[in-house]
């Protein structure tokens, strides 16, 4: 009976411990905004996986990282399913504000009113024109 039960815990505790969890940083400064699905639906033991989690309107400076897990309730409700429903747990952590340039600093937009090469070249060399006169850096903003 000992040898039962050491084998009964033994399985319970592989198959009750850690979750399986990644992780995907962009570099970006993270801020205290998440956006937490729970519950986001996978098919067929993840073959199918989630749709899309589109982030745009509650991350406007971007994205710093995304972590998707299978929590213990996900496990579950894939093992009731016998793997045809696969949740997964996705939380995306929103960017930070970037800095803004300081006061007197330099900078051109990218000219929009012509095709992405001249607009490239023309604001690249006002650039470098603006640099040389002004013995300063000039910033190029891509809107």
């Amino acid at each position: 009976m000992t040898k039962s039960l050491t084998l009964v815990l033994l399985i319970s505790g592989l198959l009750l411990s850690g979750c399986y969890n990644a992780h995907i940083t962009t570099g970006d400064t993270p801020s205290n905004q998440t956006v937490d699905r729970p519950w986001a639906s996978g098919w067929l033991y993840g073959l199918v996986p989630p749709s899309v989690t589109n982030v745009a309107q509650e991350c406007t400076n971007g994205v710093a990282r995304v972590e998707t897990k299978l929590s213990f309730l996900n496990m579950v409700a894939n093992m009731l399913t016998f793997g045809l429903y696969a949740p997964m747990h996705i939380t995306v952590t929103c960017s930070a504000a970037s800095a803004e340039l300081p006061e007197g600093t330099h900078y051109l937009d990218l000219a929009s009113d012509m095709d992405i090469d001249d607009a490239l070249q023309h604001t690249i060399t006002e650039a470098a024109i603006m640099s040389r006169d002004n013995q300063a850096p000039v910033y190029i903003r891509m809107k």
